[in-house]
């Protein structure tokens, strides 16, 4: 069924509308100059080599992926995870694990809390519809079990959601924050008819400093905290299942998680990755954790950036100044702003343009809803300005707030020739 169209921004105007089978055949070339600008592309090569090394990164460790997929909420891109060994999908809210479910994921992580009533109705449905799908949800308050509890009594759900338990940090985001609140929640759920505790869970990435002693300190006390009231549920006969899951790991100081996501508890237990990011990686915030990674690794390589917004310079107004077809409707700006990486003058020939690296001073000083502020040296050679209607390829910071502009993304060969193409659905 086509839903690729006119209706996508990017997409050549008057095409009939085309599968994702029809448009690998199209022969577009982006340095031609066949698709409007701005556009964000995904390139292949480096998306595969990504790809491979999270699932041989996971495998060396015994570990389990289920990648976050608010990432991209790209049905593609989590098949692709999936192909390639996850075990399931994460979400943030219910409503994207739906979204999952209905693109035929059967395991769904949403980590996150679930307390709402009308998210609670949600997900007895999507059961209800999918006997064989496996769904769990994080619970951190006694006050979150009553409200659970209080729900399924007013919709006779008979039911039972699996669960698993939170731990937080002191300032961050959701979680008990001590092992007396742990402990008592455990009990809690294990307790409540409508719940089944079946492991922990922590997230760690917001405390990420590329400090390696500090780092590894935060993590090391988090892991201490998930290994001991793992323990507890263990020994208290609380846990619903045979097999504990431990989960973990954001998209920045994912290693120091793994070390101790498979401890020996006695019985089973399946350390679960979550790490996102992984999958497109970036140039500049992740990128600069990335290399921490491969400092504490010894590692010669890790993740490559798969994820560039294209823009075309459309105005030269004023010496030392440039503006491009680009903004914050099109391009991550939360971390940092965009950081040009190539250029390149689009040719009407059959091969297409060249591409070439960008000089080094310039830089993206401020964005607009739909154009960005190109600064460079007005000083240097005149070969070294950006030119009117040329390309620019920039590299983002920060994923998650790049997909959720498009809803749809081409992908490319090293060329910039389209050999597919991906859909999102936020």
């Amino acid at each position: 069924m086509p839903v690729f169209g006119s209706h996508l921004k990017g997409f050549p105007a008057g095409l009939a509308a085309l599968s994702r089978e029809q448009i690998t055949g199209r022969g577009w070339d982006l340095l031609r100059g066949d698709l409007a600008l701005p556009l964000a592309v995904l390139k292949q090569r480096a998306l595969l080599h990504n790809l491979y090394w999270m699932r041989d990164f996971c495998a060396q460790r015994g570990l389990y992926l289920a990648p976050h997929g608010k990432t991209s909420m790209s049905p593609e891109l989590w098949q692709m995870q999936l192909d390639a060994g996850a075990w399931g999908i994460s979400f943030a809210t219910v409503f994207q694990a739906a979204v999952g479910a209905r693109h035929g994921v059967q395991v769904l992580l949403v980590a996150n809390q679930v307390i709402q009533r009308a998210e609670l109705d949600a997900l007895a449905l999507l059961h209800t519809e999918r006997p064989a799908l496996r769904s769990m949800f994080l619970v951190d308050s006694l006050g979150q079990v009553d409200a659970i509890e209080a729900w399924a009594n007013d919709r006779n759900f008979e039911g039972q959601f699996q669960v698993l338990l939170e731990l937080g940090l002191a300032g961050q985001r959701t979680g008990t924050r001590n092992a007396e609140e742990a402990t008592q929640l455990a009990r809690r759920i294990a307790a409540s008819p409508v719940l089944h505790l079946v492991g922990i869970e922590c997230y760690e990435g917001t405390t990420a400093h590329c400090d390696h002693a500090k780092d590894r300190a935060t993590v090391q006390g988090l892991m201490e905290r998930v290994e001991s009231i793992a323990r507890e549920v263990i020994w208290q006969g609380w846990l619903a299942t045979e097999e504990i899951i431990l989960s973990a790991g954001g998209s920045a100081i994912f290693d120091l998680v793994a070390e101790r996501l498979s401890p020996a508890l006695g019985r089973p237990v399946r350390g679960v990755l979550r790490s996102g990011c992984y999958l497109t990686h970036d140039h500049q915030r992740y990128g600069r954790y990335l290399c921490c990674v491969a400092e504490r690794l010894n590692l010669r390589e890790t993740l490559k950036p798969a994820l560039e917004v294209l823009a075309c310079v459309q105005s030269c107004s004023e010496p030392g100044l440039a503006l491009l077809g680009m903004g914050k409707r099109d391009v991550s700006h939360d971390l940092d702003l965009p950081q040009p990486v190539w250029r390149s003058h689009p040719q009407a020939s059959a091969q297409g343009g060249t591409v070439q690296p960008v000089p080094a001073h310039w830089r993206v000083e401020a964005l607009n809803d739909q154009h960005a502020y190109l600064r460079f040296d007005a000083s240097a050679a005149p070969a070294q300005w950006p030119q009117l209607g040329e390309t620019v390829a920039f590299g983002i910071s920060h994923p998650c707030t790049t997909f959720d502009k498009w809803r749809w993304l081409p992908v490319v060969d090293d060329d910039y020739r389209v050999v597919d193409a991906v859909t999102t659905c936020f």
